[in-house]
């Protein structure tokens, strides 16, 4: 895709002209319908049955697992929950357009990457449940996934903070010579951070083979995007830092694989920075902390329910003969069961010994720690009561 950003200059009269944004629009890569059938003169991009039917199965599976879970934390059960409600197949379409090798770096609406990676339910549950089996030891929030296994990275809070991060390590891959990449996600409002300003430059100019994912979904919590930025939207920013970009309908999960495929060659054979934006919506709230009925209307949600990334792709199987609804009832049984079972078993496993709060940092733990722990200990003796579930006090 080339962008004609001005017009050629007259040698024999010098002009002043000043170039603003109205003049670049970024097209948006779309391939499917929301029946489910190809537009006129798409491509579909090479996707075998099964690759296309896991793709599928976790992009429900998510969607059962964050309605059980919100669930779960409006009865008091959970402390905090996020959705990946209606972005589904940026995530989906991403992740698996990459090798096991790649890493990955997350914000906290990815759920889906690491179902397809292969997290099981009861890991999910353990890191939301911060019990003994928790790999993060009980030192996240909920939702604040990560596996060295899989390649995902911890998830931060602080918004943007991986974005550099992915910047370095791409660029640490690029230094050993890795037939690998790093994959980078965030949303619109954490392109209005200064780390992705500092991420985007760092890998542009030093050629790191970063893609980054950026799921526009139209709201930073509250915040529109018409109150974020001037700009259309992310994608020209990648093209001002002199990075390959492309933008597509977050909802069609075809379009996004197509994209991530091309982006992962582009960074593994040139050596060099994608950007993506995936055009999308967020169905659910910020998170259980947030109310959007403050900020946006029910005709607006309804009209993003109306394009559903599953319900396309589910539409896209039938039509190919590769699903039906028998099987669709038949596995969402399956997951709910599966989801609430391990739930129940999670949520009364013992949380993670009270000594753990000082290890893992230092070879030999300090003394100011172990004083600090002393007397933690010794106030938690003294009110027994107030303090239940510590193994190990």
């Amino acid at each position: 895709m080339s962008l004609k950003l001005a017009k050629t200059i007259n040698t024999d009269k010098a002009v002043v002209e000043f170039l603003d944004d109205s003049s670049i629009t970024i097209p948006k890569l779309q391939i499917l319908n929301q029946d489910g059938s190809l537009i006129e003169g798409a491509n579909e991009p090479e996707l075998s049955r099964d690759h296309a039917r896991k793709i599928y199965s976790d992009m429900l599976y998510i969607r059962l697992f964050d309605e059980r879970m919100l669930s779960a934390q409006r009865q008091g059960r959970l402390s905090f929950y996020l959705t990946c409600a209606g972005e589904e197949a940026s995530v989906a379409g991403t992740i698996a357009a990459f090798d096991t090798q790649d890493m990955v770096m997350a914000q906290y609406r990815e759920q889906v990457a690491l179902r397809y990676r292969g997290f099981s339910t009861a890991e999910f549950m353990n890191q939301l449940f911060s019990n003994i089996d928790d790999l993060g030891k009980g030192r996240q929030m909920p939702v604040h996934y990560g596996c060295r296994k899989l390649n995902m990275m911890t998830i931060s809070s602080p918004l943007a903070t991986q974005i550099p991060q992915a910047a370095g390590y791409a660029y640490g891959q690029k230094l050993k010579g890795r037939d690998a990449c790093t994959v980078c996600y965030f949303g619109e409002g954490a392109a209005s951070e200064g780390d992705f300003h500092a991420g985007l430059n760092m890998a542009a100019v030093l050629h790191c083979p970063v893609v980054f994912v950026v799921r526009n979904n139209g709201y930073a919590i509250s915040t529109p995007a018409s109150q974020q930025f001037a700009t259309d939207g992310i994608a020209p920013r990648g093209l001002g830092y002199g990075i390959k970009t492309i933008r597509v309908d977050g909802n069609d999960i075809l379009a996004v694989y197509a994209a991530a495929t091309e982006a992962r060659k582009i960074a593994i054979e040139e050596q060099r920075p994608v950007l993506i934006e995936t055009m999308s919506y967020r169905l659910a709230a910020h998170s259980t902390s947030d109310d959007p009925s403050g900020y946006r209307s029910s005709e607006e949600e309804d009209k993003w329910r109306q394009l559903d990334p599953i319900e396309r792709m589910k539409n896209w199987l039938i039509g190919r003969h590769w699903w039906d609804e028998k099987k669709d009832k038949a596995l969402q049984e399956a997951y709910r069961s599966e989801i609430l079972t391990e739930l129940k078993l999670a949520e009364k496993r013992d949380k993670q010994p009270l000594s753990s709060l000082v290890t893992d940092v230092y070879k030999t733990t300090p003394a100011h720690l172990l004083e600090q722990f002393q007397h933690l200990q010794t106030h938690i003796e003294k009110y027994p009561d107030r303090y239940t579930g510590h193994a190990g006090c």
